[in-house]
């Protein structure tokens, strides 16, 4: 598959993206990279192989949750940039209509 100029304008338009030349033509060249690289996935021999259709019963293998150190609440708080000896202070992000 190609990707020429018509293909990024189409993709562009899609998005409601606006680009200039030489940003349509890294991404010309990006795609074309990405084309080429699923492109060579067709030079796989496959044959035996069973596609995935669901996930195994298999478990993962995880590590246990272990307490460790904690801090205290002065530590947590000495570096913080905004703080009342007892809580973080953040700016004020919700507006009441």
């Amino acid at each position: 598959m190609e990707v020429n100029s018509s293909l990024i304008e189409k993709l562009s338009t899609l998005s409601r993206l606006q680009f200039n030349e030489m940003e349509k033509e890294e991404i010309r060249q990006d795609l074309q990279r990405m084309i080429h690289f699923v492109e060579k996935l067709n030079e796989l021999n496959l044959e035996g192989v069973e596609p995935l259709l669901h996930i195994p019963d298999e478990n993962n293998v995880l590590r246990e949750d272990l307490v460790k150190g904690e801090l205290t609440r002065e530590q947590a708080l000495k570096n913080a940039p905004s703080q009342n000896g007892e809580f973080f202070l953040v700016p004020k992000v919700i507006q009441k209509r």
